[in-house]
């Protein structure tokens, strides 16, 4: 099994949001290699859940990809934020995956600490300049950020 992170803006969709639904669509993608990462999730794989863009950004609590990559059917509503006029229906540019929420963590893990952790220094999300939402992190790094609760 692969383990992964994904970045939400707490106020679209929080942990407290997936803890209340239980499962639910992660969508919006509209970056390729983000997409590619989606594309690469089987069910069962282990995801941590990280609130971007907030006072305190940082890892939140985890979840589990519950079904396989399947094409975001955001891309296809105009009235969604994240309409793609240019994803053809027989050929679509995006995907998503259902995640199930698995925990929430007794404390926000923030950017700040994880930058200072050596064990994360190859990890996508605490180099400068990274903006990805979805990124692979290795179990290694998942081991050290789970010492971190």
């Amino acid at each position: 099994m692969a383990t992964w992170l994904l970045k939400s803006e707490p106020s679209v969709f929080s942990i407290d949001d997936l803890q209340a639904r239980g499962t639910a669509l992660w969508d919006g993608v509209r970056n390729y290699q983000a997409r590619n990462f989606l594309r690469a999730m089987q069910i069962g794989d282990d995801a941590l859940f990280y609130h971007s863009s907030c006072a305190e950004p940082g890892i939140v609590g985890r979840m589990t990809i519950v079904r396989a990559a399947y094409p975001d059917p955001t891309q296809f509503n105009p009235q969604s934020p994240y309409f793609d006029p240019k994803s053809p229906a027989d050929s679509p540019r995006w995907d998503s995956v259902d995640v199930r929420f698995t925990e929430k963590f007794s404390r926000v893990i923030p950017l700040v600490e994880l930058k200072g952790m050596s064990a994360l220094e190859g990890l996508v999300l605490v180099q400068k300049g990274s903006r990805l939402s979805v990124m692979p992190v290795s179990a290694a790094e998942w081991r050290a950020i789970l010492n971190a609760i």
